[in-house]
């Protein structure tokens, strides 16, 4: 059965959370296998193998699941993108827009060089906008988006036409 198949047949529908009207994408029955984990894992960083990139960003806190495993199967530093607040260090922070009201994520201040090539991961591509504030961060750091892995694409949300200001390498596993 190909990959997205695969995806499709674990991915659970929960209606109405966390609100009245969204149908949910659950992704958490994908970890209860660990050989589709690791086949995953292999389709996003297959197409990274050839340029490899100096970094993983894993927006918090589903993208820390495969961000994760992709840094350690291209033996890269990973870097974790969090909700404001919830970092130890000195950090730089990205304001972005929510339906109601703003959001910030922040990223300690040194987990990025000037020049670096970055792959950001997330588990869910849906408006784009978290996606959106942390190839802000990136930049800030004067560093590179090359590319954005997403397990789930909403395609009907349209969040990838945001990102195509960073990159047009923007690979989703599967669609909705």
């Amino acid at each position: 059965m190909p990959l997205h198949e695969q995806i499709r047949s674990v991915i659970r529908d929960i209606p109405d959370f966390p609100k009245p009207g969204i149908l949910f994408k659950d992704i958490t029955p994908i970890f209860l296998q660990p050989d589709l984990c690791n086949d995953i894992t292999d389709a996003f960083c297959k197409p990274l193998q050839e340029k490899k990139p100096d970094a993983i960003i894993g927006i918090e806190s589903r993208g820390f699941l495969f961000g994760m495993l992709m840094s350690q199967k291209l033996r890269v530093p990973f870097v974790m993108v969090r909700k404001a607040g919830k970092l130890p260090y000195k950090t730089i922070s990205q304001e972005y827009s929510l339906e109601y009201g703003t959001a910030r994520i922040e990223m300690h201040e040194d987990a990025l060089q000037k020049g670096w090539n970055v792959v950001i991961h997330d588990d869910l591509l849906a408006t784009g906008g978290t996606a959106e504030a942390a190839a802000a961060l990136v930049k800030k750091c004067g560093a590179n988006v090359t590319s954005f892995t997403f397990v789930v694409e909403l395609g009907f949300l349209n969040g990838k036409q945001r990102l195509l200001n960073h990159t047009n390498n923007i690979q989703c596993l599967i669609q909705y």
